[in-house]
């Protein structure tokens, strides 16, 4: 066992498989008896396809159930997927609703425990203790980030910095004066941070800050080691989503060889997007979560569209709940052009391999003489920023030859100057979708 903050951590992480699986099989019946129960929506499902509660008697009689998505969610707004009374929901939450109705989870009492445990120990498994000062610069209010990575702070002893978003240069400001060793943040905007402790004089690499917790957006590993030497710290994967619980679904250890899934609580599966069929550990496909342990709205086989894969071999850490990858794309991310699949976070990761590119940069898809374009916006490093039109051109060759090894396909590449591309204090914006639909 290699965790330093053993102590902090739940028991649950290091227990013994075969413990672990019991555990999960009480919980899931118990979940599904419930859901069965008080929930309509799910009790008229499992009538269609056949199945009783009585009817999960190993783990595997989870493929028996069906499976829920985010319409699920929208076709209920706002209440009805929940499966207890409104006088023991003690919190609601929301997403921004931005694509049509907002997505609404509810929290009893002990939900919101569950949700303070699992944060908790993915905290102390990046190394942070009731020692650190931990700066929460996550959104607060309907979005579930804030108060996620807040109450996890507070149950692990840590002094908790409510920042919020915005006010960048006050934040850098808090950093500096209250010695905080931990940020928990989107990784893009924690770049902006960077960037504007540069601009005041401040270099972020000599403050006592050591770990940062980066989630709610995809990210590469060129980011990552952006991050990691712009403020000289540890960068942490953090995943989760409101339909399930909020942040703490699952997070790095510090081996950083995948994200632990605290699969006590949230029992992964992983299945063929187009099919449906459950896939074997160690196979790319959709992640599909089940919450074994949430009471006001519980979610039963939920078809995430994140795209990765479950590690199963024992982690160096010594933690036994297994892992998923990186998550390498949302399929609901993914465009066609010219049928061609194309996902952001490819494009990410190519323009990162190219010394002198920055990790800002907007993707433009146009329709033009009837066909999809495509074009990347690309800031460029001062370094690298040059009145040498040679220069420039090189410069914008090797980007394009990066992104077209990728993804196959020639785009058209654009570089603009530094700090051009406006900068996002919640989630990144990276594709501006401008085609003509049909």
């Amino acid at each position: 066992m290699s965790c330093k903050n053993y102590d902090s951590c739940c028991a649950a992480d290091f227990m013994p498989v075969g413990d672990l699986r019991s555990i999960q099989l009480s919980r899931l019946q118990n979940i599904v008896a419930h859901a069965y129960k008080n929930v309509e929506f799910f009790r008229k499902r499992m009538d269609d396809s056949g199945i009783k509660p009585a009817d999960i008697k190993d783990l595997k009689d989870i493929q028996k159930l069906p499976f829920s998505k985010k319409i699920d969610l929208r076709d209920t707004y706002p209440f009805g997927l929940c499966a207890v009374p409104m006088s023991e929901v003690v919190r609601l939450h929301a997403s921004s609703g931005t694509t049509g109705k907002p997505i609404v989870v509810a929290y009893t009492k002990e939900d919101l425990d569950v949700w303070a445990e699992v944060m908790k120990r993915g905290l102390a498994g990046a190394g942070l203790s009731r020692n650190d000062i931990i700066q929460i610069a996550y959104g607060y209010g309907l979005f579930t980030g804030g108060l996620g990575a807040h109450c996890g702070s507070e149950a692990l002893g840590a002094t908790v910095v409510p920042a919020s978003v915005g006010n960048t240069q006050r934040q850098v400001m808090l950093m500096r004066d209250f010695g905080v060793n931990g940020i928990c943040c989107t990784p893009s905007y924690f770049l902006h941070l960077i960037e504007q402790a540069n601009l005041a004089g401040i270099d972020m690499r000599e403050l006592p800050i050591r770990v940062g917790i980066f989630g709610a957006e995809p990210w590469s590993q060129g980011m990552r080691e952006q991050l990691e030497k712009g403020a000289g710290i540890e960068a942490f994967d953090i995943y989760g989503l409101s339909e399930i619980i909020g942040p703490g679904v699952a997070i790095e250890c510090t081996e950083h060889q995948g994200m632990h899934v605290f699969e006590d609580h949230f029992y992964p599966e992983i299945i063929d997007p187009d099919t449906g069929e459950v896939l074997p550990d160690g196979e790319m496909g959709e992640l599909v979560l089940t919450t074994l342990s949430k009471y006001a709205m519980p979610m039963i086989r939920y078809r995430t569209r994140d795209l990765t894969r479950i590690i199963a071999e024992p982690c160096k850490c010594g933690r036994t709940i297994r892992r998923i990858d990186r998550i390498s794309a949302r399929s609901d991310d993914m465009f066609i052009i010219r049928g061609v699949n194309v996902f952001p976070s490819q494009i990410e990761s190519a323009l990162l391999t190219v010394p002198g590119v920055t990790a800002n940069y907007l993707i433009i898809l146009t329709t033009e003489k009837g066909m999809d374009s495509i074009e990347v916006q690309v800031e460029i490093s001062p370094e690298a920023f040059s009145d040498q039109v040679k220069d420039l051109e090189a410069l914008q060759k090797n980007i394009s030859k990066a992104v077209e090894s990728v993804i196959g396909l020639r785009i058209r590449v654009k570089l603009v100057a530094p700090q051009t591309i406006a900068r996002s204090e919640g989630k990144a914006k990276r594709v501006l979708d401008q085609r003509i639909k049909n």
